[in-house]
């Protein structure tokens, strides 16, 4: 079984969407998180494989949140998990976030529900082995709410719609957009089909760079697309994924 360093350390071929929404369930509201999910995902090139919205019961979370963990590379929940109170995230909030104006005379060194149910927003899983950084997230400068990260690949977002939307764009930031080659790469893709080639582009969750694989049986004509890719990705060619993460590569032609 993978350790949470390296399930963090994954490129992010897969993804799937855990909603827990007992008011989703029950009809009363409709789910949009997942939506928005879905649409970030196909921008980027992520294969949302999975979308569960289950009720608000520990054993089946537990459950679910195993399982999607073990299958899938990237996922995104918003169900919070035993708790401390995050230094560094409560620092954030008293220093951005302002009063709401119903609540003129909101008090931090007080005392009050408002300020109770704010400190649970920085009351964060974490694991004390592990590097904290790697754990808890500001993916948005202007948000104070952070996203918690949990076994390397679960992120816990907030469930309001506002804050999700807000938070999820930031996750995987890159050297170059995925926007800005996804052009060349489908033009690439259908260049090369005929040959037997496929082509993917591939974020790597924790790095400030995507994977780009070419993958097929014609060794030869691999390596001759090697310069062009790294030219019009602006990356450079790595002989495997596992270069990027300090292990020993083989046969592959990769471009990051």
């Amino acid at each position: 079984m993978a350790t949470a360093d390296e399930r963090n350390a994954r490129a992010i071929h897969t993804a799937a969407c855990l909603i827990i929404g007992d008011e989703v369930l029950g009809g009363k509201t409709v789910d949009t998180n997942s939506a928005y999910m879905a649409k970030w995902c196909f921008s980027l090139g992520i294969n949302l494989k999975r979308v569960e919205v289950i009720a608000d019961d520990e054993s089946e979370i537990i459950e679910a949140v195993r399982r999607m963990s073990d299958n899938y590379d990237f996922v995104v929940t918003s169900v919070r998990p035993p708790l401390v109170l995050h230094q560094a995230a409560y620092d954030r909030m008293r220093k951005i976030s302002v009063p709401h104006p119903s609540q003129p005379n909101f008090n931090w060194d007080e005392d009050s529900p408002v300020k109770t149910a704010r400190l649970r927003m920085v009351q964060l899983p974490l694991d004390e082995k592990r590097d904290l950084e790697k754990q808890v997230l500001f993916p948005h400068e202007d948000l104070w709410v952070p996203v918690a990260v949990v076994n390397g690949n679960i992120h816990i977002l907030p469930g309001v719609p506002k804050l999700w939307q807000g938070n999820l764009p930031g996750h995987c930031r890159y050297t170059l957009a995925e926007s800005l080659v996804a052009g060349y790469l489908t033009t690439l893709a259908a260049q090369v089909e005929p040959k037997g080639v496929k082509v993917g582009s591939y974020p790597r969750w924790g790095e400030s760079h995507n994977t780009v694989t070419l993958v097929g049986r014609d060794r030869d004509f691999l390596e001759s697309l090697v310069p062009e890719v790294e030219k019009n990705v602006q990356g450079k060619r790595i002989e495997s994924e596992d270069v990027l993460d300090g292990s020993k590569a083989e046969n592959t032609a990769d471009v990051s």
